[in-house]
């Protein structure tokens, strides 16, 4: 069950926000929105933001009213938050073989432009079962394995194969194009080393197309790329939409990749506030632990002081030493964490502060948070 509401008003002072709270800094949040939409906008590619990264039917709409085609997601549960959000183009950039899964994502199609991935004979024969509560045609993406060696067919053959079968006399499914996302690329740290994986991935994609025009098929869209690689893919003149999420809020395992000469630059607009709660000589102690945000991508950088190092959290705690000759903090003081993963972050949370400096203009619900089937 969500926790209530925080008891707090339109223009209340950042000093009343309870701790441990994740923030978003809305003036930031907008720079960053903008910064992408005059990119995809300048390039004339499609932009699908990822809502796995915040989870929140309000940033959805956003995105959604800002130019986003729409949204992708990684759960039917997600997908099921965002229809009721209103959003309505949503694309599960996943495999879902659970039979009683496609046939609530099914069900959204009465609402909503509705796509999913496949990367299996099995998984299009239960997709296929389940199209029949469908109200309107769902969009098969065939998902390639372009170096990431997570999902996706190994070969241009097995993709030639899948697409075909799509269209066998299913009347509930459309072929919509092809998924090639290459995850592991997106926070490799040099620029180098990101557009060499991103290289494998086109050279894929275009085998995949030139066996497709050879057959006299259209490949449909292709779609991908993530906030660590967008602006290769888009390069690359084979991708047609891309999926970039952390964009809006910028983590530090984000920050931590060197950015490539002349591509956007985005800012942190999520950060998690916190309150030193115990002080000693050596460190403080801060009420941010495993609860309150995801440490699987490293520690989080505590905004605005470069001087201090979070570490050694357990549930409920954190330590701050120096890194440099600064102070401290003192007892009572608070700071605000940079996490080291946003995703996983959102998703211990059930509400997100929004603010302009120091004082509250929102709140937002982080609806689909748990959202595991």
């Amino acid at each position: 069950m969500a926790m209530p509401r925080p008891d707090l008003a339109p223009g209340a002072p950042m000093s009343s926000v309870d701790s441990p709270a994740l923030l978003v800094d809305l003036t930031v949040f907008e720079r960053n929105s903008a910064v992408m939409m005059d990119f995809v906008r300048s390039h004339g590619i499609r932009l699908r933001a990822h809502g796995k990264s915040h989870k929140c039917g309000a940033i959805a709409r956003l995105q959604q009213a800002a130019g986003a085609i729409g949204l992708c997601c990684q759960k039917v549960s997600e997908a099921e938050a965002f229809v009721a959000a209103g959003i309505r183009d949503v694309l599960v950039t996943n495999e879902v073989i659970d039979l009683p899964k496609l046939r609530r994502l099914a069900r959204l199609s009465g609402r909503a432009r509705i796509g999913i991935c496949i990367d299996s004979v099995l998984g299009l024969e239960r997709l296929a079962e389940a199209a029949q509560e469908a109200v309107a045609p769902i969009d098969v993406y065939v998902e390639i394995d372009v170096g990431a060696a997570r999902c996706g067919v190994l070969s241009t053959a097995d993709a030639l194969s899948l697409i075909d079968k799509t269209g066998m006399g299913v009347t509930k499914l459309r072929y919509a194009g092809i998924q090639a996302y290459q995850g592991q690329a997106q926070h490799l740290r040099q620029p180098a080393q990101r557009q060499a994986a991103i290289d494998v991935a086109v050279r894929r994609v275009i085998e995949l197309r030139d066996a497709m025009a050879q057959r006299g098929l259209p490949i449909g869209i292709v779609t991908g790329a993530g906030t660590g690689t967008f602006y290769l893919e888009t390069g690359s003149g084979v991708y047609d939409e891309i999926q970039p999420g952390s964009y809006i809020f910028m983590d530090r395992d984000y920050r931590d990749n060197e950015t490539a000469p002349d591509t956007p630059r985005f800012e942190h607009s999520l950060t998690l506030l916190t309150t030193v709660m115990s002080a000693r000589p050596d460190h403080a102690v801060v009420d941010a632990g495993h609860k309150a945000h995801a440490v699987d991508s490293g520690m989080p950088a505590i905004f605005d002081r470069a001087d201090l190092v979070y570490g050694n959290p357990s549930d409920e705690h954190g330590v701050i030493r120096r890194k440099g000759d600064g102070p401290l903090p003192l007892l009572g003081e608070r700071l605000r964490l940079i996490p080291g993963h946003c995703d996983p972050t959102v998703n211990l949370h059930d509400w997100l502060i929004v603010h302009r400096g120091e004082e509250v203009v929102d709140i937002w619900p982080v609806e689909a948070r748990g959202a595991l089937t």
